[in-house]
């Protein structure tokens, strides 16, 4: 049967159908024979030693798992383009591959793989040779599809998702698991994991389940996080210093410094009023509550799932499965053409570069890495200088005066305006990044050329993290800890790149900011990869599909429309690993400023393992089943991650943060010796944090264009200074340092802290249950009982024969004397 006139499948079997639990065996008991290859790429062997498939018609039984004489299962399809209907290459060319794709069909055959060829286990398929060029093998399937000699390699999926199979033979896996665990309704329900695994393979099983595994854990945390941004809410209107941010007669009086040179105007402090407001929902005690929470429940997280990992390994049977069972990446076998001697065999092996080719490799690969993490940051300080850039365009357009019946300018501040640009800006650059780093990635570790798959995977996982972590969270650490840090003050600013003024937070600190950076980037990654993994895989389905009806019969073959499905790709599950691992580090990493940032995660997730599995199971091919005994190089990159977060959240609120300058405020400065309060109080918190600038110190680089207005001769800016007139004019005041000690003591004692309950925490709880060494403990002993009894057997069976020889000779011996 013609698939559009051109494509043609090839269904390969290996002997009869096997049992169920070989279907995720990745090794194959290969017979091997003389194969037939291509000396060179001009030289073709004699057409009568090729060994062709058989040829037979589709006899219209559309969910059929079988070959013609329906007892073989189909285990894999190839799908080709017959080569005399191809018109976009030469005729040459076309000749080539249709010799390499007959000679590599003939090795199949003669490695015993049955074939089956009509129109319309992956080891072997890998391996078997189709040429040679220079002494250099050509082999594998990967390189095939590569080349375009094949369009497609996938094995079947075992009926339609919408409804059981017709065939009383064939299960309907397919079905169930659609209907009990891809359906949207069934969202609140479990997972049937080893269904799953039963289906998809250990590694499918394993994502999954660690995702649900996650979604779980972030339900206490989004509990917990609600309730902070509750008593947040709640608290706000108690917020005494942004009373007086918002009282007229407070901040409506206090004249702030233009924040830009020249262009930048004179501001009353009340214009930040709403921003204020909000920002006391972010920076209140419930802050520091979570995330001190937050740094034990990641502890909580990590050490149970190492727990429920454990049990996964013994239930679906991978505690053994060791890296040197792995096999060897075809890849890497190509380019053994080095001969050493291996250490422990003491014999020798073929490798494809010596030590010193090594030594190049990786000098090579890290030097690009480092490059590209340069450019990576090279894009961050762009978006700087677009903020500083724009801020001043802002500052010169917005008016800094508020009136009534002007409410809009509450809110669109220049700094407002600046940050969501920006923020918006930063996102758009991140997602451009991402496609290019992705490819630049995966060049660098095919250089690499990693000796298994595991190693491959955990190579790019630790490259693709790497960029992603720079990429995603460098303007998060920029806006935390360096915006409006080191900006010196009004009659000496401190420029960036020797242009640009450094530029400042809004007088209740960057915290805010940051807040907002973290909801567009989190919510706006969610959307994208949603369209991204959904919608791009559904449309090109659909138009897959009403193309092929267009030309075709109206009956198909099972293999016909599993071809017209989406490649799952080579990397299979790596970029859901990925994209879940940087939401865990938004949750984790800059927690302290976002509590609802787990309630997010958790709705995200919800919907990931439904459209998750949806995809899977109607929008992609089936994946070829591969064992796994944990989530690999992603479980260190999750510990560091969380060992990582307790410095950032501590920092973030020493430093982004306002609580602890308000807590030194209150315990030591609001009553004497410092303040004139007689108890403590935050009642003049904010004039005690602004300094007084003398506008006649400004520098002629700086001084603002506008006119003054009214008969002040001072304007405030953020930081703790010295005023005018003082021995010590404009350094940094006793306040200064006491807040400073104060940040500093913080860091230590929550890191402290925080790092303690934690060991306690990972010391109490072992990484394998009790029940489940009690499992293979009982294990153990039924196996070793076992080979005990085994040997006791033989040893009686082979005394009872010496027995039996000895009586026997004995007989003999008497009946002799007797005679």
């Amino acid at each position: 049967m013609n698939v559009e006139n051109q494509d043609v499948l090839l269904d390969l079997e290996g002997e009869e159908e096997e049992e169920e639990d070989d279907d995720n065996d990745d090794g194959e008991t290969v017979l091997e024979l003389n194969q037939v290859v291509i000396p060179t790429y001009g030289t073709v062997p004699d057409q009568q030693n090729l060994h062709t498939p058989e040829w037979v018609d589709f006899d219209d039984r559309t969910d059929s798992l079988f070959f013609k004489d329906g007892q073989r299962r189909i285990d894999f399809v190839l799908v080709y383009e017959d080569e005399s209907k191809k018109m976009t290459h030469k005729r040459s060319d076309r000749k080539k591959q249709k010799r390499k794709r007959q000679v590599y069909e003939s090795n199949l055959i003669n490695n015993g793989l049955h074939l089956e060829a009509t129109r319309s286990v992956h080891f072997i398929l890998s391996r078997v040779e189709y040429a040679t060029k220079n002494n250099v093998k050509k082999f594998g399937i990967n390189k095939l599809l590569d080349t375009g000699i094949y369009k497609a390699a996938f094995p079947l999926h075992d009926s339609s998702f919408r409804h059981p199979s017709s065939d009383p033979n064939c299960p309907s896996e397919r079905y169930l698991l659609y209907r009990e665990w891809a359906h949207p309704k069934n969202i609140f329900k479990l997972q049937p994991l080893d269904f799953i695994r039963k289906y998809y393979g250990e590694k499918i099983g394993i994502y999954f389940a660690w995702l649900g595994f996650y979604t779980n854990m972030l339900t206490v945390a989004a509990v917990v996080g609600v309730g902070c941004f509750l008593y947040g809410c709640l608290t706000k209107d108690n917020c005494t210093w942004s009373q007086e941010v918002c009282d007229p007669n407070i901040g409506g009086n206090i004249i702030m410094c233009p924040q830009c040179d020249k262009v930048c105007t004179y501001w009353n402090l009340n214009i930040t009023c709403e921003s204020s407001k909000k920002l006391c929902i972010f920076d209140s005690f419930g802050t520091l509550v979570f995330a001190v929470f937050m740094g034990i429940w990641v502890t909580f997280f990590l050490e149970f799932w190492k727990r429920r990992q454990a049990e996964l390994e013994y239930e679906w049977d991978t505690v053994e499965f060791l890296e040197q069972e792995e096999q060897v990446r075809p890849e890497y076998e190509a380019r053994c053409t080095h001969v050493v001697m291996n250490e422990i065999t003491q014999q020798e092996e073929h490798v494809p570069y010596t030590a010193c080719g090594k030594c190049v490799r990786m000098t090579f690969c890290t030097s690009a890495i480092f490059f590209w993490i340069l450019l990576i940051i090279a894009s961050v300080v762009g978006i700087i200088v677009y903020r500083l850039s724009v801020f001043l365009v802002f500052s010169a357009k917005l008016s800094q005066h508020i009136s009534g019946t002007e409410a809009i300018r509450k809110y669109l501040t220049p700094q407002t305006a600046t940050s969501v640009t920006a923020s918006l800006i930063s996102f758009v650059v991140i997602m451009i990044l991402n496609i290019i780093y992705e490819k630049v990635a995966i060049l660098i570790t095919d250089f690499e050329l990693p000796r298994t798959q595991t190693d491959y995977e955990n190579s790019l996982t630790t490259k693709m993290f790497l960029f992603q972590f720079v990429n995603y969270y460098s303007s998060c650490f920029y806006i935390a800890f360096f915006k409006g840090k080191f900006v010196g003050h009004p009659g000496s600013p401190v420029y960036w790149l020797g242009k640009y003024r450094n530029e400042e937070c809004d007088p209740g600190g960057c915290l805010l900011e940051l807040t907002t950076q973290l909801a567009i980037i989190v919510g706006g990654k969610a959307i994208w990869n949603n369209i991204q993994e959904v919608l791009l895989p559904l449309v090109k389905n659909l138009i897959g599909r009403y193309s092929a009806a267009a030309r075709s019969e109206k009956v198909v073959a099972r293999w016909e429309h599993d071809y017209h499905l989406q490649p799952i790709g080579k990397l299979g599950l790596f970029y859901e690993y990925l994209e879940m691992v940087i939401q865990f580090g938004f949750v984790t990493l800059f927690v302290a400023s976002f509590p609802l940032a787990p309630l997010l995660a958790l709705i995200n997730n919800m919907l990931e393992i439904r459209l998750d599995a949806w995809k899977l199971t109607t929008q992609f091919r089936r994946m070829v089943p591969q064992k796994a005994q944990d989530i690999g190089a992603w479980q260190p990159i999750l510990q560091g991650i969380a060992i990582l977060a307790v410095v950032t959240n501590a920092m973030i609120i020493a430093f982004t943060s306002d609580m602890i300058p308000r807590l030194v405020y209150y315990w030591s400065f609001s009553v004497p010796p410092y303040g004139s309060h007689s108890s403590h109080t935050m009642k003049g918190y904010i004039n005690s944090t602004l300094s007084v600038f003398n506008i006649s110190d400004f520098k002629n680089a700086s001084k603002p264009l506008s006119p003054w207005f009214g008969n002040q001769v001072t304007c405030r800016y953020r930081d703790l200074r010295y005023p005018p007139g003082h021995q010590h004019q404009y350094e940094h005041n006793i306040y200064y340092w006491h807040v400073i000690a104060a940040k500093l003591a913080f860091i230590i004692v929550m890191e402290h802290v925080i790092y303690f309950v934690k060991f306690i925490i990972s010391y109490a709880i072992p990484d394998v249950s009790q029940k489940t060494k009690s499992k293979v403990k009982r294990e153990k002993y039924l196996t070793q009982k076992l080979l005990h009894e085994n040997d006791l057997k033989g040893v009686k069976k082979n005394m009872g024969k010496i027995a039996d020889k000895i009586i026997k000779e004995a007989d003999s011996t008497f009946r002799h004397k007797d005679e």
